[in-house]
C-alpha cells in the first residue's frame, strides 16, 4: 500500500468514527472539497503535510494520531 492509499483509508476511517462526511470535513478543515475529493479518488497521490495537518485539525486530533494507526506500518518502497 503507498502512503496515499493509507492516508484516504484513515481519513475514511476517521469521518467513520466520528459520523461526519467528506463535505463535513472539508469545512471544519479548511481545505476544499475539491481538494478532499481529489485525495479520496486517488487523484492526488501525495498529500501534504500540510493539509493532512489541516484535516486533523478539523476532527482535533494531532498528526502523531492520524498517523498512529497500523495502516502506515507496512508501507511499500514509494522510490524504484
Amino acid at each position: 500500500m503507498t502512503i496515499g492509499e493509507a492516508c484516504r483509508i484513515r481519513i475514511q476511517q476517521l469521518c467513520s468514527e466520528r459520523g461526519i462526511t467528506l463535505n463535513k470535513l472539508a469545512i471544519t478543515s479548511g481545505i476544499t472539497q475539491s481538494t478532499l475529493n481529489n485525495i479520496m479518488s486517488g487523484r492526488n497521490k501525495s498529500t501534504t503535510v500540510s493539509t493532512i495537518k489541516k484535516i486533523c485539525d478539523g476532527i482535533d486530533i494531532s498528526v502523531l494520531d492520524f498517523f498512529s494507526s497500523d495502516i502506515f506500518a507496512d508501507l511499500e518502497q514509494e522510490i524504484k
